[in-house]
């Protein structure tokens, strides 16, 4: 009799597990840190989608936003401190032609995002306008002194024929003070905000003049190499989350306010209008994937332009792997 109340006790306790097929308890999702260069903004809206909605938990990835510098962040994924940036292709020529082991896995804007800025009565409206004038700018380093260098290197303008004085970020101010006669900006920033205060301007694009790589996602080396896992679900998350929200913006922007708690308090009209040019810049065919030609063209002219001394091999800048192995 107490055999058969034994065999009965492990009856019961395998039955149960029986009837869920044996299920083991899923994995813990593994914490991952993606810098973002630059603080808490809707302009990040496809990755807080990407939290929002699953898709980093889907990878078993429990994602980080790490807000800093792009330069630095370029360093330390370089190093191998952290494995995830986002950040622009020019920063990644240059971080590699410094022995710099990183690698850009997914693009993301589609149209290089700086442009020069001004206010419709300056009359400055193509790239031979510039000549003569004083042009704000941020700082004579990241991508915004990349952009402005290449506009004139694309269009065969002298640095020398232009005054350019450094700014900081208070590009609107000074323009609408009139201390500059235009500025360099991002087409989703400085432009979008006068605009809002009812001021008429003109645009002139950098990447109508020269196929630069922007932003995208960056790793180095050595996570390609020993968890290349890892790296496809950070790919397959973030570019699910960039078509869901170029699908569903509105959403996207209800989406990213969770993400941002000063938003509430600031103008939500502007921030709306932000992501909207943002989604402007980030559309277009084959989302994710980069060229050799385009990388070429943007090397040759970092080497032109003095940036770098000599052109990294190009098959070492970048990869479509990851995104093609979502399609």
């Amino acid at each position: 009799m107490r055999l058969w109340r034994t065999v009965l006790a492990i009856l019961c306790v395998a039955a149960p597990i029986a009837a869920s097929g044996c299920a083991q308890a899923p994995a813990p999702a593994e914490e991952v840190t993606l810098a973002m260069g630059y603080i808490p903004n809707v302009q990040f809206a496809p990755v807080y989608v990407a939290v929002e909605k699953g898709f980093f938990a889907e990878e078993g990835i429990e994602v980080k936003f790490d807000y800093g510098s792009e330069t630095d962040l370029l360093k330390l994924v370089g190093t191998g401190e952290l494995q995830f940036a986002i950040g622009s292709g020019d920063q990644v020529i240059l971080a590699r032609s410094q022995g710099l082991p990183v690698v850009y896995v997914m693009n993301w804007y589609r149209r290089y995002p700086v442009v020069v800025t001004a206010l419709a009565d300056e009359n400055i409206r193509a790239p031979e306008d510039l000549v003569g004038k004083t042009i704000g700018i941020p700082a004579l380093y990241g991508a915004s002194y990349v952009g402005w260098r290449a506009l004139l290197y694309a269009t065969g303008i002298d640095p020398a024929s232009v005054s350019l004085r450094v700014v900081g970020y208070a590009q609107v101010p000074v323009m609408v003070e009139k201390q500059v006669q235009g500025a360099v900006c991002y087409i989703m920033n400085e432009p979008v905000q006068l605009e809002q205060e009812g001021y008429e301007v003109d645009n002139i694009p950098v990447s109508d003049y020269i196929d630069l790589i922007s932003n995208g996602i960056i790793t180095n080396d050595q996570t390609i190499q020993k968890e290349p896992k890892l790296v496809q679900g950070m790919v397959s998350a973030v570019l699910r989350g960039l078509e869901y929200t170029l699908a569903h913006p509105d959403e996207a922007f209800e989406i990213a306010r969770k993400f941002i708690p000063e938003m509430d308090t600031s103008d939500v009209a502007l921030q709306r209008a932000v992501l909207q040019k943002s989604v402007e810049v980030w559309q277009g065919d084959n989302l994710g994937e980069t060229s050799a030609a385009s990388w070429q063209a943007s090397a040759e002219f970092m080497k032109a332009a003095g940036f770098i001394q000599e052109v990294p091999d190009v098959d070492s800048l970048f990869t479509n792997q990851f995104v093609l192995a979502v399609k």
